[in-house]
């Protein structure tokens, strides 16, 4: 139940201290739900018209088995469905069960309650006439067939709003499915929505508490005669979410399987009624604000006190400029220096820090969450860590700087540090890879991040293996997977004892990094003298940098043999012959440095080779090398 509480936590932190512009924590008994028509009325429930909204979500008044339902009759107390406010939806050839006397009923006790509003009173006097579905229909909203009968189908082009708004099953769609929500003008009040005003939702939660008869012992409060809840709700994720973290509908069959004999929670385990309302209406708040999302998987993370803290699924890039005053493009680029070695980077990743250290004590809780679901109406918690907020800092910040490394994801994002889950997972296994597969590698991911785990070593071998493919990915994408792969393999060396710095190593001579700088350096070669020649074609070193890999030792020498005739070209002109003559010593002094048994043999390269590549290259690129002003064909 820690989950639970520490959400019940957040809800009474942040309730009514919600940052300027953020949506607002939704009061208990309410409910988010997709309006598709909007009626207006006035308080003695004359119709005053209507129209048509494009699945906007509206908090509404809710009981908690109507929040929670999934199947059966269980009525809103004020807006609904058009199956349970329209009392001539029947009269209509409506195909769903009518639903109006459980609806009129529960808006009724509400209304001669003590608890009374004059807007609900409004409403109550307007359904009670029993013209809904025949005032939607002049007004054009909803509509009959040459019958009179509500249409399940829109023969022919240009459908009517409702046909679009509504979910087809089976082909069909059911106008009693549209959702209705109120206006109601009284004199002297101009808030005339009923979901945004704050009387009206006082009115009902007091109402609503006084219904509940279900008391018992809260294992989150300890309260010992609270209020219990027999039901759980729903829309965590979105409004049109089903699926639920605590279920128990089933009392004959599968659920119980005879440990106990109700779910009222006296027999296994209560939560109040307040309290599970304010536990998931935290939970959806913080979902909506600040999770990662891909399809049904969510995450979360979040100090209870409300505080602000690092997202652990963006880039050091996003976390670097998120924390700046201003974030314009041109300042979203991080541009290494190929002698710096990661100092710059790291007075950065800590000023970035440092501000978050500032507002959150190193005591305050931080919750870290993982959801997802199986089947539409189960949820369950994939992942749950709960951590001090220095311990969670600590923790960010050796991510960012154990996986750092120079990073290409385009024009306006060029920086030092570490990638983002969802993109290690799209480099080690391409941008077109199915959901389950990309959500399952953040999965595995998360644990890397929050626990301080060593990142899959597969991971790492794909993400070398694809980069290495250079010829199957555009050159774009092929930077990017570059970066993303070299920063994988440092991070897992370093967790093997072997620290890699972000800088050309001039004095390491293991085999696999000098074969990467040769590598770096034939493509370099070849590359000036085909932009010298005006030339726009990969270079050798490029299209056979995969067999390179597999096979180091017999693919140079294809490779060399490649470079004669642009060599000969390169020496035919002054310029290019003192460019020449600088590489060819630099060519040399890399190859002295190979053991013989390591030059000559021909067993694959591990993923370090790229790092020898790419830092080679960047020193060409920096200027750091005495002829770097006229090597710029790398870049194109």
């Amino acid at each position: 139940m820690a989950w639970i509480e520490k959400l019940h936590a957040t809800y009474e932190a942040c309730k009514g201290r919600e940052p300027p512009g953020a949506a607002l924590l939704m009061p208990i008994s309410h409910t988010p739900q997709q309006a598709h028509i909007e009626i207006a009325i006035d308080g003695q429930g004359n119709f005053k018209g209507a129209k048509t909204v494009q699945k906007e979500e509206t908090v509404i008044p809710a009981t908690d088995k109507s929040a929670s339902r999934t199947a059966g009759e269980a009525a809103h107390p004020l807006c609904d469905k058009v199956q349970y406010c329209a009392a001539d939806y029947a009269a209509f050839g409506g195909t769903k069960p009518a639903c109006f006397q459980s609806y009129e009923a529960l808006l009724s006790s509400w209304c001669d309650s003590p608890f009374s509003h004059p807007k609900a009173n409004g409403v109550l006097a307007y359904v009670r006439k029993g013209t809904v579905v025949a005032d939607l229909v002049k007004e054009n909203l909803l509509h009959v067939g040459t019958d009179g009968k509500l249409l399940t189908e829109w023969q022919g082009e240009n459908a009517p709003d409702i046909f679009r708004l509504l979910t087809a099953k089976e082909g069909k769609r059911d106008q009693g499915d549209a959702f209705i929500r109120w206006q109601v003008w009284l004199p002297d009040d101009p808030n005339t929505a009923v979901w945004t005003d704050t009387s009206l939702q006082e009115a009902w939660i007091g109402f609503d508490t006084s219904r509940k008869d279900a008391r018992g012992l809260c294992m989150v409060t300890g309260e010992n005669d609270a209020a219990l809840a027999l039901s759980h709700p729903k829309r965590i994720r979105h409004a049109g979410d089903g699926a639920k973290l605590i279920s128990a509908n089933d009392e004959q069959g599968y659920t119980f399987r005879g440990r106990f004999t109700d779910k009222d929670g006296q027999q296994a385990c209560g939560v109040g009624s307040d309290v599970t309302q304010k536990a998931h209406n935290a939970l959806r708040w913080l979902i909506g604000r600040q999770a990662y999302k891909s399809g049904d998987q969510v995450i979360v993370s979040w100090a209870v006190a409300g505080k602000p803290i690092p997202d652990p699924f963006k880039d050091t890039l996003a976390l670097i400029v998120g924390n700046r005053a201003s974030s314009q493009p041109e300042e979203a680029t991080e541009i290494p220096l190929a002698g710096d070695g990661g100092q710059s980077f790291a007075l950065r990743l800590k000023q970035a820090l440092s501000g978050y250290r500032a507002n959150l004590d190193p005591t305050d809780d931080v919750v870290v969450m993982g959801l997802d679901s199986a089947t539409p109406g189960r949820m369950a918690i994939t992942y749950y860590r709960e951590l001090k907020g220095s311990e969670f800092l600590d923790r960010v910040e050796s991510w960012h700087t154990r996986y750092a490394w120079p990073q290409d994801f385009g024009k306006n994002a060029k920086f030092v540090g570490a990638p983002a889950p969802r993109d290690i997972a799209e480099a080690a296994h391409g941008t077109r890879l199915d959901e389950k597969l990309r959500k399952a590698s953040i999965e595995r991911l998360l644990p890397c991040i929050i626990d301080g785990q060593t990142v899959p070593f597969d991971l790492v071998l794909s993400t070398a293996h694809r980069a290495a493919n250079r010829v199957g990915l555009d050159h774009w994408e092929w930077e990017k997977c570059l970066g993303i792969a070299c920063a994988l393999f440092r991070g897992y060396a370093k967790s093997q004892g072997e620290d890699y710095q972000m800088a050309l190593e001039e004095d390491r001579t293991t085999r696999d990094y000098l074969y990467g700088r040769l590598l770096a350096l034939a493509d370099g070669i070849e590359g000036y003298a085909l932009r010298q020649a005006e030339e726009k074609r990969d270079t050798t070193a490029a299209r056979l940098m995969q067999r390179f890999a597999e096979r180091p030792f017999s693919t140079w020498r294809n490779i060399e043999l490649a470079l004669a005739p642009y060599k000969s070209r390169l020496r035919a002109s002054e310029k290019g012959a003192g460019f020449l003559w600088k590489r060819e010593k630099l060519l040399d002094e890399i190859l002295c440095r190979f053991e013989a048994d390591d030059f000559t043999s021909d067993r694959a390269l591990s993923g370090e080779f790229l790092l020898g590549y790419h830092c080679q290259r960047a020193v060409f690129w920096q200027g750091t090398d005495p002829v770097a002003a006229d090597d710029k064909s790398l870049t194109e």
